[in-house]
């Protein structure tokens, strides 16, 4: 069952319920069910050996500027604990017992809060060990800081709306300060009794009723088995076992009931919490929507002195019409027309763009102004994306002079088997270019060429590599594919970080096969997460990183992860850094792999 947290308030009107409440607490009394043999702490205020009542009366003459009222409440005790669930949770009924780590947590986590919800008004708090559960007893002086006076309707609220408001929240605040270990917050706007802590020790203290054992001792000459039988045949006994029965049905009941109910509250404020979220989040929408709306060019019209006349906007030698966001001069003079706020005042002023928004600036401020500059660009955006062509990519230019040393380093250096890579190049997916770089052409999953990897090959340590310029890095991929049907569905995939990992890692595979893999199976460059195909990858039912076995490696397979929930654990590597270096130092003691 979850371990909940339990906050309970109590008013003291004088000094005498301060005081009797001290003798409880301070253990000055004797106390029936206390364990004389544990010991309990002072959590605050250890260090003042004065009386409670004392220490409250100082503080509030210290504190305070008026004589308090009859009817004023002086201090208020606290009472803070969790269920039997978190102190024991692997058997809640054995009172008196608990995790003494649980026990420190709980301990520090409600000494934190309240120091830090109530400061020096909180001028006392005993820490109980010697009941069955560990609680905790707080003393608040309700000080106003403002007025200085006593004000417990302030601190825990006044009418009952108000007092159950403040209760809820004070609840709230608690429980968040427990959320750490694992303890909740109980249904908010339970129907649920709250005992007093008065009632709660009379409860505790109160002595077990009388089964009248008397009656079950032994008659003479009746041998143990008949002692028993004679138990079990009466009606006393027997009403108490269905008694019990029934009450270790009705306690499984009320638990299934209060996970239920705890359950359906924290659904309902994770809806409340995501209902505010929504509501922000459409206010700043529509805050910049309004702020991407043009000035209204009537607006404008007026503040540069023209007049509508029938529809038209006249002066200064101007006849303009103005449709939305659109104008159009018919003066025989201008016959020319343009769209926005700065366009407008550029026309009738005669200005360049710098005046225009000068000018705007001076009428309409700096809201207005934005609005104007933003909706301009806007516009000259639209009409570049309209009457410009989109660049395609420019794949480098072939070189098939240099493709036999660009086929030898991938075969004879990086291990790749050769009639992979020969398959690779006929499908035109690898191929060499005038700096001897093998190509490796990224695609989208349309067929479509949007980018290139380079890697160069020349020289004996050659390490340049890089993408080529123009490349699509969100919208093209290098990919081939193994096993399964040739149209068929994509089964597997296997992410690698570079193209020559992913033809290394698919090499080892085969090896590991010793044949072509029976399920269609698609290997897949993504060197970061940005790149990653997650719609089409969400898709395909079992997804593999095969990263690096290093930090970099284990970083971007858990962000993907993330943004693929159904994607498998991440590889580990048990040797070498990276795939091609394993598969390299394999075939140094075995011979070429074919396929």
């Amino acid at each position: 069952m979850v371990a909940l947290a339990i906050l309970r308030v109590e008013k003291l009107k004088s000094f005498g319920n301060i005081g009797g409440s001290e003798k409880h607490t301070a253990r000055l009394q004797d106390t029936p069910n206390a364990d004389p043999t544990k010991q309990n702490i002072r959590l605050i205020g250890s260090k003042d050996e004065r009386s409670l009542e004392s220490v409250v009366k100082e503080l509030i003459k210290s504190k305070t500027n008026y004589q308090p009222r009859k009817d004023a409440v002086l201090c208020s005790e606290i009472f803070l604990s969790a269920s039997p669930e978190y102190f024991r949770p692997d058997d809640p009924s054995m009172a008196g017992t608990w995790d003494n780590q649980k026990m420190e947590d709980f301990t520090n986590a409600s000494q934190k809060w309240l120091l830090e919800k109530y400061g020096n008004k909180c001028v006392r708090a005993e820490l109980h060990l010697d009941e069955s559960t560990p609680h905790i007893h707080a003393y608040i002086v309700p000080l106003n800081e403002k007025t200085k006076r006593l004000s417990y309707k302030e601190m825990f609220g006044g009418s009952v709306a108000q007092g159950r408001l403040k209760m809820s929240q004070l609840q709230d605040s608690y429980a968040l300060a427990l959320a750490p270990l694992g303890i909740q917050r109980g249904v908010k706007g339970s129907k649920a009794k709250h005992i007093q802590i008065q009632e709660y020790y009379q409860a505790v203290n109160s002595q077990p009723l009388s089964l009248e054992l008397e009656r079950f001792a032994p008659l003479p000459g009746e041998t143990a088995h008949e002692l028993l039988e004679r138990i079990k045949k009466d009606r006393r006994i027997q009403q108490l076992d269905h008694q019990l029965a029934d009450r270790r049905r009705i306690t499984q009941l009320e638990k299934r009931a209060s996970l239920s109910s705890i359950a359906s509250e924290k659904l309902r404020q994770n809806l409340e919490t995501r209902v505010v979220q929504l509501e922000q989040e459409n206010l700043e929408w529509r805050q910049k929507a309004d702020l991407m709306r043009d000035l209204p060019l009537a607006d404008v019209a007026w503040a540069l002195g023209l007049d509508c006349i029938d529809g038209r906007w006249k002066g200064y030698g101007h006849i303009i019409s103005i449709d939305e966001s659109k104008f159009y001069d018919f003066s025989p003079d201008q016959q020319k027309g343009g769209g926005g706020a700065i366009d407008l005042v550029m026309h009738v002023q005669r200005c360049n763009f710098t005046r225009a928004i000068a000018w705007l600036y001076e009428s309409s401020g700096k809201t207005g102004v934005q609005k104007a500059a933003i909706a301009h660009s806007l516009n000259l955006t639209n009409e570049i994306i309209h009457s410009q062509p989109c660049p395609k990519f420019q794949q480098p230019v072939e070189d098939k002079a240099h493709w036999s040393e660009v086929a030898q380093y991938l075969t004879t250096k990086r291990g790749i088997p050769p009639n992979l890579v020969q398959a690779l190049y006929l499908r035109g997916l690898v191929y060499a270019d005038a700096h001897q770089n093998a190509v490796f052409v990224m695609r989208n999953f349309n067929d479509q060429t949007n980018g290139a990897f380079l890697r160069g090959t020349k020289g004996e340590n050659n390490t340049f590599k890089g993408y080529h310029k123009g490349t699509k890095r969100s919208d093209s991929w290098f990919y081939f594919y193994l096993g399964g049907q040739a149209q068929g569905k994509v089964e597997r995939a296997v992410l690698c970080k570079s193209p020559i990992e992913a033809l290394s890692f698919a090499t080892l595979e085969l090896k590991a096969y010793k044949e072509i893999p029976p399920q269609r199976t698609m290997y897949l460059a993504v060197d970061n997460p940005k790149s990653l195909p997650v719609d089409f990858l969400s898709r395909v039912p079992v997804v593999e990183m095969a990263f690096d076995n290093n930090v970099w490696g284990h970083e971007t397979a858990l962000t993907i992860q993330k943004l693929l929930k159904d994607a498998t654990t991440l590889r580990t590597k048990a040797k070498g850094k990276d795939w091609n270096e394993q598969l390299v130092q394999k075939l140094s003691s075995q011979q070429d792999i074919e396929i």
